[in-house]
């Protein structure tokens, strides 16, 4: 009986230190996707309400995706030189915030575009080094990532629908001061997060990275994902004006935003399992082909909501399933020593190159044919990456956590 106690205690030490961990990390990813569902599926529509053109409007959209190519790199490289990711995270909510504020002063389009980059490059910072903070802080226990993570498509089904329900009654060019207490949600859940003790990396030997990089199965990987947010674009671009043509007003546009997050969140929870029936090849073929058979029924099928419904229901596969085996990749082929110019590639590459192409790209077509030919383009860009995926793509290395 007297050695059976300390067990009892360590155990619930253990549980209480992992509860602790799991709400520290969940915040910051809740009010982070908070202030994106407030952006993606309203900001096009606050632009279109300043007057800008459709061309402009996409340009401007482009931004938020378009510092992704460099500020992630950046911010990941001082990363993993100083270990000191989670004061860089505050300083990037902070100064992000700060940025944004620009929008106050109601500049033009050039005006505008320059406070938009100095924002988004501090705002997208935050992201990649926090994936890395998280999984570090969960070690071998990474199958919580999942449960983790979806408090950002919690955070962000409440902003869609609460933010749609509130433009509903009050006029859009009141968007920027709505999305002032999401900013101050980000940088008060930044100050929650531990800070690491800094242990800055030795210098990774010569050529490793290069060596990871054109691995042929990591150029297929991020040539899919660059093509995957590049049918993005017309989405996150144009899918609420395109419903606002279809006569859905705010609310219904929140609401089916938000129950495509409803769909990620619901994958999240069962993705284990899939991983367990299915190759992340074949969960990775199954939903490029997915998203494809999405952006077409958005293209001719918007008028009717059963089938809007089912589509927008797609979107477990178009970012939930291909963002969680992402992951994998990430971990597997860059392992410890690169993990955080790894995500920062994986962000910049994918989320910030191929969606800020996959903006302006539609911009052209919504500009000179219609927003039903931007989602075209979008299901054009999957069949690309599907060739890539089935010609090039392997399954990942094992990652290791012993270092």
């Amino acid at each position: 009986m007297p050695t059976s106690l300390p067990r009892r205690r360590t155990s619930k030490t253990g549980n209480n230190r992992s509860v602790d961990i799991y709400w520290r990390l969940s915040g910051l990813y809740f009010w982070f996707f908070a202030l994106l569902g407030a952006l993606l599926p309203y900001w096009s529509l606050y632009l279109q309400d300043r007057g800008f053109s459709y061309l402009q409007i996409a340009t401007l959209m482009a931004t938020i995706q378009l510092t992704k190519v460099v500020a992630p790199s950046v911010w990941g490289w001082l990363g993993d030189r100083t270990g000191q990711r989670v004061r860089l995270v505050r300083l990037g909510a902070v100064i992000g915030s700060v940025c944004f504020l620009g929008v106050f002063l109601e500049p033009g389009f050039y005006g505008l575009l320059l406070v938009m980059l100095a924002f988004t490059f501090f705002w997208n910072a935050i992201l990649p080094l926090y994936e890395v903070i998280t999984l570090q802080g969960l070690g071998r226990r990474r199958e919580k990532y999942g449960r983790i993570r979806l408090w950002g498509s919690v955070g962000f089904i409440a902003s869609v629908a609460g933010v749609g329900a509130v433009l509903d009654w009050v006029p859009v060019d009141l968007l920027p001061w709505i999305l002032l207490p999401l900013f101050a949600g980000i940088i008060l859940s930044t100050l929650l997060v531990r800070a690491e003790n800094p242990q800055p990396k030795p210098p990774a030997p010569a050529g490793s990275l290069k060596a990871i990089v054109l691995h042929s199965s990591v150029i297929a990987f991020f040539a899919m994902n660059f093509l995957l947010q590049v049918s993005h674009g017309a989405y996150y671009t144009f899918f609420s004006i395109h419903l606002e043509q279809y006569g859905y007003g705010k609310l219904a546009t929140g609401l089916l935003w938000s129950l495509g997050v409803l769909a990620e969140i619901g994958l999240f929870l069962v993705m284990h399992h899939v991983f367990r029936r299915f190759t992340v090849r074949q969960i990775a073929l199954a939903a490029l082909a997915l998203t494809m058979v999405r952006w077409v029924m958005i293209a001719e099928l918007t008028e009717h909501l059963v089938l809007l419904v089912i589509a927008q229901c797609l979107h477990a596969a178009s970012y939930g399933a291909l963002h969680a085996i992402s992951v994998q990749y990430i971990q597997g082929f860059f392992g410890h020593h690169h993990h955080g110019q790894g995500q920062a590639l994986y962000s910049g590459l994918t989320f910030g190159a191929g969606g800020a192409v996959g903006s302006w790209l539609s911009g052209f077509l919504v500009d000179g044919i219609s927003t039903e030919a931007a989602f075209w383009g979008a299901a054009l860009s999957m069949v690309l990456a599907l060739i890539i995926a089935w010609r090039g793509l392997q399954a990942p290395p094992t990652p290791d956590f012993d270092h």
